[in-house]
């Protein structure tokens, strides 16, 4: 039988590391990609042929024409936005919907959540517990109903009946927090249950028994390409919790938020940016000013263009953190990793990587498990020479400046992990293959 090779692509920071550029780029040679956790608090930014398109919720391989999108049971799934998302891509000429397949399992996000999700961060900023950072699009709550076993879920869309008598117990419980705990608004129940029912002509062709689907493609030999959201550093287990998404995002969570066997998981990619950057709140040992005129964090921060695609939010910016990216490749056990964004570093005099920390007068080489520990971690760092020349656009390692290899080789073996990918540039065609995940 000739089954299938596949690829989990994971970001190995906290998010924003370039992940919908490389699975673009790889699903050139695959004929499926599945999203398999997250929800539309995460945005991918692809450039083709110096056209940018952001996706959300949508699989990046529907940008290749002919590749099958799967959404698993592990996404949260706002309807409105999906169907915004897909009316975008149909306006750019982009066929969408005989290629979209939704798994009727994935939890609904109602305009309930988007109102729990912002005024809890009001209280948190109020009453001075400092907010988490969140998007402010009901993620989080979302989630919340999934583990409580009273989530609204796709396949409800098909039921009428059965959807409203689910709708109103979930909306009675959320308007009793929204008025009597954070003493905001309510949402009125029977303007939800119209936006659902709405919402439900349109997205009912689209759902879909998932894992099975994937199963079949797998039989038939498809590559696949399983694609996450945000960064393993947001893990809500292995990341710097609180300071987390409502999600697992570790490489693990491919099978069980698409509904297929880890045995189907062959190689896990790791992408990296080749400096650090996190959006929202939580500790963040490398990072550095980033308004100062002239300064590295400046440079970073506007030559990265490091802006939320969701949120629009300035990203924090800082030097490599070789002891996060340790614990990273740990818990998604990674098979190599893509350097994104080494461009950015063109012109830097002095390049530094950070290979351990103190803290509390110890060495510590790996990043600690406690977010408050993390707080008090001073970098410990390793600096290199930078390079004058140009590396973006460049598509060969030996284009590349003799200081840039010789960086990238150094991380490599702090890390642990073979660099088998580097993005030089935005654009699909800017990438340097080492070795590649489908033929590895």
């Amino acid at each position: 039988m000739n089954t299938g090779r596949h690829v989990v692509v994971v970001g190995t920071q906290w998010g924003d590391e370039g992940k919908g550029k490389v699975v673009d780029w790889l699903t050139d040679h695959a004929q499926g990609v599945v999203r398999f956790q997250g929800g539309h608090n995460a945005g991918h930014t692809l450039v083709i042929n110096g056209q940018k398109t952001a996706l959300q919720l949508i699989p990046s391989g529907v940008m290749r024409e002919g590749v099958a999108c799967y959404v698993g049971n592990g996404v949260v799934v706002d309807p409105e936005h999906l169907l915004g998302e897909i009316s975008r891509l149909e306006a750019a000429g982009v066929e969408v919907r005989s290629r979209l397949h939704i798994s009727e399992s994935c939890p609904v996000v109602l305009p309930t959540h988007v109102a729990l999700d912002k005024a809890r961060e009001i209280r948190r900023e109020s009453d001075g517990s400092g907010k988490i950072g969140t998007t402010g699009k009901g993620i989080g709550p979302a989630y919340e109903d999934k583990v409580a076993r009273r989530a609204i879920r796709l396949q409800d869309l098909k039921h009428p009946q059965r959807l409203q008598t689910k709708l109103a117990e979930v909306l009675d419980l959320h308007n009793f927090v929204l008025k009597h705990y954070l003493h905001t608004d309510t949402v009125d129940a029977a303007m939800v249950m119209d936006q659902l029912l709405k919402s439900a002509e349109q997205v009912r062709p689209l759902l879909a028994d998932v894992g099975y689907s994937i199963h079949q493609a797998h039989q038939r030999g498809d590559r696949l390409l399983f694609e996450g959201a945000q960064g393993s550093l947001l893990d809500i287990d292995h990341g710097t919790y609180p300071f987390v998404t409502s999600s697992n995002c570790v490489a693990g969570t491919a099978a069980a938020g698409s509904g297929i066997g880890p045995g189907m998981l062959h190689y896990v990619l790791g992408i990296t940016k080749a400096y650090t950057t996190r959006v929202g709140s939580g500790p963040f040992p490398t990072e550095l000013p980033t308004t100062e005129a002239g300064s590295v964090g400046h440079h970073l921060s506007s030559v990265g263009q490091e802006f939320g695609t969701v949120t629009g939010r300035a990203r924090r910016c800082g030097w490599l953190d070789v002891a996060a990216l340790k614990r990273a490749v740990i818990i998604n056990g990674v098979s190599g990793l893509c350097i994104t964004k080494l461009d950015v570093l063109d012109g830097l005099p002095t390049i530094r990587a950070c290979v351990g920390y103190t803290l509390d007068g110890e060495r510590r080489d790996v990043l600690p498990l406690d977010a408050d520990e993390i707080e008090r971690c001073e970098p410990i760092y390793e600096d290199f020479p930078g390079w004058t020349q140009s590396t973006k656009g460049l598509t060969t390692w030996d284009q590349l400046p003799a200081q840039a290899r010789n960086y990238l080789q150094r991380v490599g073996e702090l890390i642990g992990a073979p660099i088998d990918m580097v993005s030089t540039g935005p654009d699909r065609e800017h990438t340097i293959v080492l070795r590649h995940p489908f033929q590895a």
